[in-house]
């Protein structure tokens, strides 16, 4: 699951691991073959100036004890691996009904062995509260607006944000309407996972809850419930939605630049250069009489830029706890049938691109029913989210998937014209929905916040001061305010409760097409690509999700609320839906392209991703010769940059200063490849920054926040750029607040020596020594202590930096944000490779490792392989498993033997 690559309204996190002047850097020698992780970004803890004498404390105590050596050391070293779990011989847990085998690899990777679900699922529970319970509690107090309780004042803002959407809410209701059999597996979960609370406390859970003590004293965490599993599925949709931010950054940008300029910014999809994922004709049959045809965009509303440009707060509220939200991350997949294939049989590869951090965003399982059948369905195995029972993605011994994300305009902000308690709709004044929520604060006195809501959703231009006086003010110069001022509603799918929780379960024991289509026929939110393959030789593509059908406009701006004009009359049906299967071509490729062409009956997205990444995947596809799984690994990691490909010609072309002429000549010849030790993917990328800056940013800093403005550099920026290149003299050409350059050539030849001296700075004089990875690090960031802790906590919690290759756009897509430096701000979170002809030689890697326990040899041992582009075996059968295992441990019930 990933977000469209095209997106750069919302902040890109600076880089993770920054540090404060004077504090150590996240870089630590490692035990381990070491590197790390990706999770949505969880809260920094705050910084209380009232309250440092903690921290302090606990500088000195880690400092002495990690430093100097001694006792201290000896403590500090004895809390760091008290949490370690016991992983051999047999341990007693209360619940279990009949005996439960639990054999990990040599990577910590548990193949879990049950008689049936109720014991399958309590035992995943118990098993990854051994392994990621501190990431799995924080993660519950993000999605339930809770972070306050754990770290203080500093994160009521945070909770704010989310009380008014209002996830956990949500996600109860999703538990009470769920499949009677997703009811029984959620329970047995947070069974297994109390069940492991109930015999640790404190330090013995994880070392972060002795460091939270200092500042945190006496917290207990809550016995886990199936809410808490179900919440996480809404952080995970906010992460891919990527319409709410074009809908605040189109409209505060139309309220200061011409329609011409926005319209530029974001150019339409080239249905001339890359096909749509389902091919250049839809599948879809032709629509009845009654079908309604796509909607033109609806025009801007008189004051909506003012309306939601404090809404850009919220956004980066969320942004700092999950990271970027649908903003320049994205995935890609591929499935390739047997008549591609050296086995002759299906393929299937995918590599979801998301923030990295530690621990990961992703647990790797196995589930395994020791006699499956239709009592116990479960043979499955692959990656699923921590605190989630159930595998997300992988296979099963039939079938395999893989994710990536969609970008539907799947939500709406509405401009209401609210008067104390109520609104205007269609003429009448209508109450607002209004009910209180206390969030509790570790350092000082709860907060009580009012949520209210229109018949479009929660308001949630309430939520901040900023976002609050926008909406008061409602209007640009010389437009007359509405009455009250506008207020700005969010309507969005995931916050209607739907049966998504049920789907997962039951992908995971289809079987077949037919069976596994059902199941993602119940996958509402967020809206997917879904690539499939089966051991009986076919292939196939499914789009899951709730799709509005809108009686006016396309999800690409905001609408006014009181007219009733623009109400959702609907929902694209599911049979509808765009799909694929056994396609003559032999393969299906997903990396967040459009789906469908401009025929498709329904309006699915304003704002597909470019087609970049598909395009060079089904290239390399296409160009002959049979795949194995090793040429299916090699695929993606591509560091072809089409950009590069695409702007150098004109580069080399332009004039530049005698001093630039040494660090342009590493362009001529250059493959556009971009691995870790390129010279001349370290200078290109230096010139495509400060192009950037000079040709664009001076025509969005008026507008606003920078970092929410500022160009990304991703695909749509390279579509913006290179339709510039074709005139020499386009007025874009030059800079509204720099004397020069002007024209085409000169602001290129001025890029060129602004990078030349920029990177004679930080990497030396001679450019034949620059390394792209020298610039582009990843540094893994435990995304709770880690960023807000002192020194010597991060050095103890945290990893890197690592040089890398790659880039934003790339297959191998280590994504950066221009405006924040060269630093990765989302990677391949995983990576895996599946063999439908023979399952045990499938191959997978996670960025960080299994555990989440910094003394475990399992928290970044994966990361070293990840870096070199390499991955782990996958064992499935029983006896491929049983051959793998270097631990076995028995859970069974307390008092059986």
């Amino acid at each position: 699951m990933g977000a469209p690559e095209s997106s750069d309204a919302t902040a890109m996190p600076g880089g993770p691991g920054s540090e404060p002047e004077g504090e150590p850097t996240g870089a630590r020698p490692d035990t381990d073959t070491d590197t790390a992780a990706v999770v949505p970004e969880a809260a920094p803890v705050a910084r209380r100036r009232h309250r440092r004498w903690p921290w302090i404390t606990l500088a000195t105590l880690v400092a002495l004890a990690l430093l100097l050596g001694g006792g201290g050391a000896v403590y500090v070293d004895w809390t760091v691996h008290r949490s370690l779990p016991t992983l051999d011989g047999r341990l007693d847990v209360p619940g279990l009904e009949h005996p439960v085998n639990v054999l990990r690899d040599g990577s910590g990777i548990p193949q879990i062995y049950a008689e049936d679900p109720h014991d399958l699922f309590l035992a995943e529970g118990y098993v990854q509260a051994q392994d990621r319970f501190w990431q799995m509690d924080v993660q519950r107090h993000i999605t339930a607006g809770r972070l306050a309780e754990l770290f203080g004042a500093g994160q009521v803002d945070k909770d704010k944000v989310v009380r008014t959407l209002g996830w956990y809410r949500v996600a109860e209701q999703e538990v009470e309407r769920a499949a009677p059999q997703t009811r029984a597996n959620l329970t047995a979960f947070a069974d297994g996972v109390n069940a492991y609370l109930g015999q640790r406390q404190g330090s013995e859970l994880s070392v972060e809850y002795a460091i939270l003590d200092f500042v945190n004293s006496g917290y207990q965490p809550a016995p886990w419930t199936p809410a808490d599993s179900v919440s996480w599925l809404k952080a995970v949709a906010w992460q891919l939605n990527s319409t709410t931010n074009y809908q605040i950054s189109r409209a505060v940008l139309s309220a200061k630049l011409p329609a011409a300029d926005v319209d530029r910014l974001y150019p339409p999809y080239d249905f001339t250069r890359w096909d749509p994922i389902t091919g250049p004709a839809t599948a879809v049959s032709t629509p009845s009489p009654s079908t309604p045809s796509p909607s033109a965009p609806a025009a801007v509303p008189a004051g909506a830029g003012s309306a939601v440009a404090g809404l850009t707060e919220v956004s980066a509220e969320l942004t700092r706890v999950l990271g970027p939200t649908g903003t320049g991350i994205g995935s890609n997949s591929w499935v390739v049938s047997g008549s591609r294939t050296t086995t002759g049989t299906p393929m299937l590869a995918n590599d979801p691109h998301l923030a990295p951090s530690l621990p990961g965003t992703w647990y790797q399982v196995g589930l395994h029913c020791r006699t499956p059948g239709p009592s116990c369905p479960y043979d499955v195995s692959g990656f699923t989210f921590p605190g989630m029972p159930g595998v997300v993605i992988g296979h099963n011994s039939r079938i395999a998937w893989g994710f990536t994300a969609l970008g539907t305009a799947d939500s709406d902000l509405y401009l209401e014209k609210v008067q104390g308690s109520q609104y205007e709709y269609q003429g009448q004044q209508l109450p607002l929905e209004t009910h209180t929520e206390t969030i509790d604060v570790a350092d000082g006195r709860p907060v009580t916040l009012t949520v209210r809501a229109t018949r479009h959703g929660p308001l949630i231009s309430d939520v901040l001061d900023t976002a609050r006086q926008a909406g008061e003010q409602g209007r640009e110069p010389g437009v007359p305010p509405a009455d009250g001022g506008y207020a700005v509603a969010l309507r969005w799918v995931a916050l209607d409760p739907g049966p998504t929780i049920d789907a997962l379960f039951e992908m995971d024991t289809a079987t077949d097409w037919t069976s596994f289509r059902a199941a993602t026929a119940h996958f509402t939110a967020p809206a997917q690509n879904i690539v499939y393959a089966d051991v009986d030789g076919n292939i196939g593509y499914q789009m899951p999700g709730l799709v509005p059908v809108r009686q006016a406009g396309d999800g690409s701006l905001p609408v006014p609320g009181w007219t009733g004009d623009h109400e959702w009359t609907g929902f694209v049906p599911t049979d509808r839906l765009p799909s694929s299967f056994n396609p003559p071509q032999g393969y299906i490729v997903t990396a967040n392209n459009a789906v469908v062409g401009p025929d498709y009956p329904y309006p699915i997205s304003p704002d597909w991703g470019p087609g970049y990444r598909s395009q060079r995947i089904t290239d390399l596809i296409a160009r002959g010769g049979k795949l194995d799984a090793a040429a299916m690994q090699k695929i993606g990691l591509d560091t072809r940059n089409p950009n590069a490909a695409e702007l150098t010609p004109y580069l080399l072309d332009a004039p530049v200063a005698k001093e630039t002429s040494a660090a342009r000549d590493l362009l001529r010849g250059w493959d556009c490849t971009q691995p870790a030790d390129s010279a001349p993917a370290a200078y290109f990328n230096a010139v495509w920054s400060h192009l950037l800056d000079l040709v664009f940013a001076s025509r969005l800093r008026p507008v606003g926040d920078p970092q929410a403005y500022a160009p990304g550099g991703g695909g749509r920026w390279f579509d913006v750029v290179r339709t510039m290149l074709r005139n020499p003299d386009d007025p874009w050409w030059s800079s509204p607040d720099r004397p020069g350059p002007h024209g085409r050539d000169a602001v290129l030849a001025t890029a060129m020596d602004e990078a030349a001296a920029d990177l004679s700075g930080r990497l030396g004089e001679n450019p034949q020594h620059w390394r792209w990875g020298a610039l582009h690090t990843l540094t893994l960031t435990n995304q709770t202590l880690g960023t807000g802790g002192p020194g010597p906590v991060k050095w103890l919690l945290n990893r890197g930096p690592y040089e890398v290759g790659g880039g934003t756009d790339l297959v191998d897509a280590t994504g950066w944000f221009p405006l924040d430096g060269y630093q990765v701000d989302w990677a391949p979170s995983m990576r895996m490779v599946v063999d439908l002809g023979h399952l045990d030689d499938s191959r997978w890697i996670n960025l960080t490792g299994e555990s989440g326990h910094t003394a475990s040899a399992n928290y970044t041992d994966q990361t070293a392989l990840w870096l070199k582009g390499d991955t782990l075996a996958w064992p499935f059968t029983g006896k491929a498993v049983e051959a793998a295992a270097t631990h076995h441990l028995t859970l069974g019930p307390p008092g059986a033997r």
